[in-house]
């Protein structure tokens, strides 16, 4: 009788534990994959104030994580942290980078960092290796819109792992993001701190609801897509092989709107 009241009073405390995402990842030990980031950010896709010069419209290094349900990059609707703060106004990654290395040292909920090169315009491609791993199953990373205020497009905690398999391949559409921590309207807009910081917030076509807001499109329902990126398992006799390029249809996120 004893043991049996112990029992239930443990399973029934194991069940009310929280459950992370990564919790019931029971793939083999290790996965390999190659990131493929695409910018999609065109005149023709957005016309409306697209940056020509000084500096032209361009995007930053690709600064990722693979980690636990315990650490956290970035969350829409949250405060941005200082270090993306500062990645997504300046693309400076040093401060990002020390609050990772210190979550992955208080908590052991990173598994690694990964970062790709800049893209020099709007349109193009970057791409780099990651590796995940059962108790760290989830990808986050930023890459910041070239000039913004403090604009970027990422991704927050995406699950590779379905249950006791790896995802083969996954692909995202991007959609920009505001930092909270300035409020400028245009790509160009100089520096003008938000007092107080506001939380993460998805540009949408009507939000802000300025007609300054270089986003700011009226006439459509949702925004297409400034970017993509699709993550592809890599075999065995893949790893260390260059990545494939990926043919961009010339009109696959045009913008059929009339924008002065």
């Amino acid at each position: 009788k004893v043991i049996w009241t112990v029992l239930v009073t443990v399973l029934g405390y194991a069940s009310s534990l929280p459950v992370g995402e990564d919790a019931l990842c029971t793939a083999e030990e290790l996965a390999k994959y190659r990131i493929i980031f695409i910018g999609k950010w065109s005149q023709t896709a957005f016309p409306k104030q697209y940056p020509l010069y000084r500096p032209p419209a361009q995007w930053s290094s690709l600064l990722g994580v693979t980690h636990s349900s315990d650490y956290s990059m970035w969350k829409k609707n949250e405060y941005a942290s200082n270090g993306v703060r500062d990645f997504a106004e300046k693309g400076e990654a040093w401060a990002l980078m020390k609050e990772i290395e210190e979550a992955g040292e208080k908590i052991q909920s990173v598994h690694g960092i990964f970062s790709a090169p800049a893209i020099s315009s709007g349109t193009g491609q970057t791409s780099t290796e990651l590796e995940v791993h059962p108790r760290h199953p989830l990808v986050s990373f930023v890459v910041r819109i070239v000039p913004s205020p403090d604009w970027f497009v990422g991704i927050d905690s995406l699950n590779l792992c379905e249950g006791d398999h790896w995802m083969d391949e996954v692909s995202v559409d991007l959609f920009p993001y505001d930092a909270g921590t300035d409020s400028g309207f245009t790509f160009s807009s100089p520096n003008f701190a938000t007092i107080p910081q506001d939380t993460v917030t998805e540009i949408t076509c009507s939000s802000p609801s300025h007609p300054a807001n270089s986003f700011y499109y009226p006439k459509l329902k949702i925004l297409p897509p400034i970017a993509q990126v699709t993550m592809v398992r890599l075999k065995k006799s893949q790893l260390g092989l260059s990545a494939p390029f990926i043919n961009l249809p010339a009109k696959s996120n045009e913008i059929i709107d009339t924008v002065s």
